[in-house]
């Protein structure tokens, strides 16, 4: 773990590379050394992260014993380096910066392209989504317009701003995460090890500088501020969702909690409504455009692909898309019922139940997605099992998306597109779906229900 932790700093230090895409612009921040490393290099050196952090991370769940608060400072040294550091693994962060930049001349994100606006020195420079609007939700965007007020014209400084509030959020996260578990140091150690010193999750959220970490960041908060607090939980889920749209599940998680309970139940739903609503409807009529788009997608990397390969080489070209919605909504139906027998009956267990059931069942995933997961079951008492699987599952996940980002890829290297994210991990996350099926359907019945008391539904239970 250590190990991988140190590479996934090195990456970045080593400046612009087929991992990192260069920054312009004026200012010194973010920082990088003009080393030019070969693409051969940086990318093994990411290979050598995940293949590490996954073993290093499977054994640590087990054997680590080092007191969490060390945990816990390590981690959020290591996210404080990075924040000084350019992001990589993508290019997502050229898109935020670009967005970012269309609110602050004017323009909106949600329905202007990059491509439209070529000669901007900052929204000139995204790589692979020249013709695609902003799939983000309005928070996300109003982050992003912030870091480009702080940057101004150049990409570097907005980058640097962005970077800045992404390591925010992730330690943020961690330190919330430390104190939910605070009646319980097994609890906060194995919280450190899930999420602030996980060395995929710091590889995938902390240095790629993915939106998903703010949008995890509020779902977390409004669990641990709990059912005590209705209107401050409902207002963070809601900020959540207007992150992000998918994280939306975790209310699930309160709303069975609260089930008996309706007035709380109707303060927290309508905190979370209100607020979202609110922010949506100010970013105007074409904020969802993108999101409906994204929807129908399908990503190489899923079990979903082969059954499209399937459907086309059986019936001939086209899509199918509805043929796998309806799947994956089986699929998703199916692993929530099974989840559910063996996740405490809370609404921290309950989102774990829902959140894991979608990673594995929808049709377009990402890596980073995962982080939503590892966030969550480090809410719940230890499931060694489902720890394992959501393991597994980002560490072949970040093996297919090496790296996520196109250019300046050598061409000897494209068999990792068309060999091992195209087959190889799709087939390997079959087997690992059809094992979690397995393994929750063959499990003894381990869903609790934390008892009531006179205030109101429990939280998590702590040993």
């Amino acid at each position: 773990m250590a190990a991988a932790l140190a590479l996934t700093v090195v990456i970045a230090l080593l400046g612009p590379s087929a991992m990192v895409p260069p920054l312009a612009g004026s200012g010194r921040l973010p920082l990088w050394l003009p080393a030019h490393p070969d693409p051969h290099l940086v990318v093994g050196m990411a290979a050598a992260v995940v293949i590490l952090g996954t073993i290093g991370l499977a054994a640590g769940l087990r054997t680590i014993r080092i007191d969490a608060r060390w945990l816990l400072l390590a981690g959020c040294v290591i996210a404080a380096v990075l924040a000084f550091l350019p992001p990589y693994g993508s290019a997502d962060h050229l898109n935020y910066a670009a967005y970012g930049r269309m609110a602050v001349l004017g323009h909106d994100p949600y329905a202007t392209v990059a491509s439209g606006l070529p000669g901007d020195p900052v929204i000139g420079a995204v790589e692979e989504w020249r013709d695609t609007t902003s799939v983000y939700g309005p928070v996300a965007t109003a982050v992003q317009a912030l870091a480009s007020l702080l940057g101004g014209e150049s990409l570097r400084l907005t980058v640097f701003w962005l970077a800045v509030a992404n390591a925010a959020a992730f330690v943020a996260t961690g330190l919330l995460l430390h104190r939910f578990n605070r009646d319980d140091p097994e609890r906060q150690r194995r919280a450190a090890l899930l999420w602030i010193v996980n060395p995929l999750v710091v590889y995938q959220l902390a240095a790629g500088m993915h939106v998903d970490t703010l949008a995890i960041v509020f779902v977390v908060a409004a669990l641990v501020v709990g059912p005590g607090r209705p209107l401050v939980s409902g207002a963070l889920l809601g900020l959540g969702v207007a992150v992000k749209v998918t994280v939306g599940l975790v209310a699930l998680g309160p709303a069975w909690e609260l089930r008996r309970d309706l007035r709380r139940l109707f303060l927290v739903a309508g905190a979370a409504v209100v607020t979202a609503a609110v922010a949506y409807v100010l970013a105007g009529p074409h904020v969802l455009d993108q999101v409906r788009n994204a929807s129908k997608s399908v990503s190489l990397a899923t079990p979903w692909k082969l059954l499209q390969y399937g459907l086309q080489e059986a019936f001939g070209p086209g899509a199918y898309r509805i043929w796998i919605q309806l799947g994956s909504l089986a699929m998703l139906a199916l692993l929530c019922r099974l989840l559910l027998r063996v996740v405490p009956h809370d609404a921290p267990g309950v989102a774990v139940a829902f959140a894991v059931a979608w990673l594995f069942a929808t049709p377009y995933a990402l890596p980073w997605y995962d982080g939503l997961g590892f966030a969550l079951i480090a809410l719940i008492p230890a499931t060694t099992g489902l720890d394992l699987f959501l393991v597994v599952r980002l560490g072949l996940l970040s093996l297919a998306y090496l790296p996520a980002r196109q250019q300046d890829q050598p061409p000897d290297l494209h068999w990792l597109v068309t060999g091992v994210r195209s087959q190889v991990i799709p087939w390997a996350l079959l087997a690992l779906t059809v094992a979690l099926v397995w393994w929750a359907a063959t499990n003894p019945a381990r869903g609790r229900r934390p008892a009531a008391s006179a205030e109101g539904p429990a939280l998590t239970p702590r040993a």
